[in-house]
Parts: C-alpha cells; sequence; structure tokens
C-alpha cells in the first residue's frame, strides 16, 4: 500500500467531544476537497461516532477501493472542513448535502 500525502492542517483545533471515529474520503484528506457529502448510520463499536464524509464526487468504483478511504477522528475531518460543526449532533440516520452557495448543508431528510 502506498503512503498518503495527507493534505496539511495548518493549525489543529481540539474538540474532545468528537474524538471518536468516522470514516472519510481521500478527496477530503488527501486532496483537500471540502465535505459535499454526509451522513450518520449506526456505529459499528463504541468508537465509531457513525459518521461517514465524502466529498461528494466519489463514484462507486473509487468507493470500492479502500485505499481510498480511511478511519479517522471526527475532529480530524473537522479540521479539515469547519462547516460541518453545526450538523455533528444529528441523530443516526440523518444525510447532508453541501448547498451550491457552499455556506450550509441540506438536510435530505427534512420533509419540505
Amino acid at each position: 500500500m502506498a503512503d498518503k500525502n495527507y493534505k496539511p492542517i495548518s493549525e489543529f483545533v481540539e474538540l474532545p467531544e468528537w474524538g471518536g471515529g468516522c470514516i472519510a474520503t481521500d478527496r477530503i484528506t488527501v486532496d483537500g476537497a471540502r465535505v459535499g457529502y454526509m451522513y450518520r448510520e449506526e456505529p459499528i463499536d463504541k468508537l465509531d461516532t457513525g459518521w461517514r464524509f465524502l466529498a461528494g464526487d466519489e463514484d462507486e468504483a473509487y468507493m470500492n477501493d479502500t485505499a481510498k478511504h480511511g478511519v479517522y477522528r471526527v475532529e480530524t475531518i473537522f479540521n479539515y472542513d469547519p462547516g460541518i460543526l453545526g450538523y455533528l449532533h444529528a441523530p443516526e440516520g440523518k444525510r447532508f448535502e453541501l448547498e451550491s452557495d457552499g455556506l450550509g448543508y441540506k438536510d435530505l431528510d427534512d420533509d419540505e
């Protein structure tokens, strides 16, 4: 397996409440893309928060390549994209997509 060249974080902000695990794609942690799609599912163990973070442009082939995503602390993904903070308390089953203006996330489960 090749080493990943992670996008550097200039100043890491700790979020003790969000030190649990999540899954994120390399589009965020390596390429520096914003979180374009996120969802929360039932955690797989006690260290997992259930959060999954994607740029939103990953196709099925990309997602099937396990070398292109990994397990991180939620606070690490926050440091790549602080815009996720206001959504982290959402319950399991919630899905969010980045709004076209890039200023917030649309709740894909909102019954409008």
